[in-house]
């Protein structure tokens, strides 16, 4: 498995999430970051992404380390409600944000309802506060949304906060960073 940087909007459900998942890979395109082209250069499912072009070194904080000239090495646009967690030592941990109590177990439970889109929400079991999952405290970072954006062998390169802030604004919603490590 290749490491990753994940980027999933802070909302479980975004709105035309089709059409925003669009918007942003021409975008992408049009800025030189990703081919303009799907080819095999993907991870998961088919395999099927667009490759690392040139102007991703504009945009990683360690441009040295950016996979050219491997086999995955693109981006992978997933259009249907995923959690996206780091695969090693994730720790299961949420705090509830109005309380500040830790509520890990029970929001980790929850997934069974949220998953196939019966909710959005969770509701703390100690103060009753209610908001989207996404809206919880997590020790380390993590996503939970029918929206994400998988760049496949960049975690080592980072992303500068002026395009993950960019890339929000184009989105309509608050992104969060998932690194994701073999």
């Amino acid at each position: 498995m290749t490491e990753q940087l994940i980027l999933v909007p802070q909302i479980s459900t975004v709105p035309a999430h089709e059409t925003r998942a669009q918007r942003l890979l021409n975008s992408l395109i049009r800025r030189g970051i990703v081919e303009a082209l799907p080819s095999t250069c993907g991870q998961t499912g088919n395999r099927m992404g667009w490759a690392i072009a040139s102007g991703a070194r504009r945009v990683a904080v360690h441009p040295e380390r950016l996979p050219f000239g491997q086999p995955v090495n693109g981006l992978e646009i997933i259009t249907r409600r995923c959690i996206y967690t780091p695969t090693r030592d994730f720790l299961e941990e949420a705090g509830c944000p109005q309380c500040r109590r830790e509520i890990g177990e029970p929001l980790f439970e929850s997934l069974e309802e949220w998953w196939p889109g019966q909710t959005d929400n969770f509701i703390c079991p100690e103060c009753g506060f209610e908001d989207d999952i996404n809206g919880f405290l997590f020790l380390q970072p993590c996503g939970f949304s029918n929206l994400g954006f998988i760049f496949n062998g960049w975690a080592e390169a980072g992303l500068h906060e002026d395009f993950l802030a960019t890339f929000a604004e184009q989105l309509g919603f608050a992104v969060r960073l998932v690194r994701v490590e073999p």
